[in-house]
């Protein structure tokens, strides 16, 4: 999923991650393939966030899913993988 400028901030302050520009080739490239998705890159390769199933009560949060490893030590360049879905989640929005 696509995430508004107020979550990506929300996940940058709760992973060791970066997020990719929309405008970077690597988004298009990925989105052809994924869908139209925020990415971000950490140590261990590409990853997005999925949608979390929520109690009512609860922020609403995300799970990260890994779409790509690193291929090299020195990160430049990612072997696309079958999505792993993560034990990492984040919240979303933060309660007011």
């Amino acid at each position: 999923m696509k995430l508004a400028k107020t979550d990506i901030h929300e996940t940058l302050n709760q992973l060791n991650a970066r997020a990719v520009p929309e405008n970077h080739p690597v988004a298009t490239q990925f989105s052809d393939t994924f869908g139209e998705h925020t990415l971000f890159l950490d140590t261990e390769g590409l990853s997005i966030i999925e949608p979390a199933q929520e109690a009512e009560d609860e922020r609403p949060t995300g799970q990260v899913v890994k779409l790509a490893s690193w291929l090299d030590n020195t990160h430049t360049q990612l072997m696309v993988q079958e999505p792993e879905y993560t034990d990492t989640f984040v919240v979303l929005r933060r309660a007011a």
